[in-house]
């Protein structure tokens, strides 16, 4: 049961910063944030629930820094989004083998951003696309209709979808994470690999019962140091969901590589377990 350290990882969630500064954080959905403590004082929007918030300095080369830091995790590879910017080619030209991409998306902007996808894709590769639904301006229902074009976009490009779910860290509306939205989704588009990410919180146990229900859902467990993965995840792992559950970190956004590795050696996984947790779901979900 003891966490292995000889296993090359695969991160689904990290990211590459590009100034020591993080105000861009916010842009997308600061519109929605109405009260005084995260406009003025927050680093980042859910700064409340992120006590060591890593500090990335003033880099020559923010590339390479973030792969020194994977390179001293023993993580292999991880999955950064694609902002289609210097970074993000420097990123893919010259560490093409350690990272893979997922494209953030806004459901709002409807065939143009299905196109702007297929783009892309074409152009790059992607291996995921992704959705923050409370962060959408406009907000968006994971089973709202103006989802539904980038849900069959995913199904013809046979790539997952990375979708925020449970209550938002930031301080802006829950109702578009509900858990429970996913049903109907899955329900309508059964060949669509769906990612839940950010805990999923406070219906843990309702999102183990739609994996038990759905093939094609499975849960990443961004945004949550190891030492607060839910009981009823790491139970799920446990038992039926060995398949099922794939780890994603939050570095350098809200968690040091440090941290995480450290906490997870206190997680409960049967041996078994650990390299499909860390390696070998990833590997096969995003065709690696």
């Amino acid at each position: 049961m003891a966490f292995p350290k000889d296993i090359e990882i695969i991160d689904c969630m990290l990211g590459i910063p590009e100034a020591e500064d993080r105000a861009e954080w916010f842009a997308p959905f600061r519109p929605l944030i109405k009260d005084a403590q995260t406009l003025q004082q927050f680093a980042m929007p859910a700064q409340y629930m992120f006590k060591d918030i890593p500090q990335t300095g003033q880099q020559d080369d923010y590339i390479k820094w973030t792969v020194d830091q994977m390179d001293k995790h023993n993580v292999r590879k991880a999955l950064v989004g694609w902002n289609e910017n210097e970074t993000s080619y420097r990123a893919k030209e010259l560490y093409g083998d350690r990272f893979f991409f997922d494209l953030p998306c806004d459901p709002n902007k409807g065939m143009e951003e299905v196109r702007r996808i297929k783009r892309i894709h074409a152009e790059v590769g992607l291996s995921a696309i992704s959705v923050f639904p409370s962060g959408t301006l406009p907000q968006v229902a994971i089973n709202h209709k103006y989802m539904f074009p980038l849900y069959a976009c995913a199904v013809e490009l046979d790539i997952p979808i990375l979708l925020n779910v449970g209550i938002p860290g930031p301080r802006i509306p829950m109702e578009t994470q509900k858990v429970e939205h996913l049903d109907e989704v899955c329900w309508f588009f059964p060949d669509l690999k769906i990612v839940m990410r950010h805990g999923a919180e406070p219906w843990e146990a309702l999102a183990v019962k739609l994996m038990l229900k759905w093939p094609n859902l499975y849960y990443s467990t961004s945004a949550f140091a190891p030492k607060h993965y839910p009981k009823a995840i790491i139970d799920y792992a446990n038992t039926r969901g060995a398949d099922k559950v794939i780890y994603a970190g939050y570095f350098p956004m809200g968690l040091s590589l440090d941290r995480i590795m450290s906490d997870m050696e206190n997680v409960p996984f049967k041996d078994e377990v650990w390299p499909k947790f860390l390696r070998d779901n990833a590997t096969k979900l995003f065709k690696l």
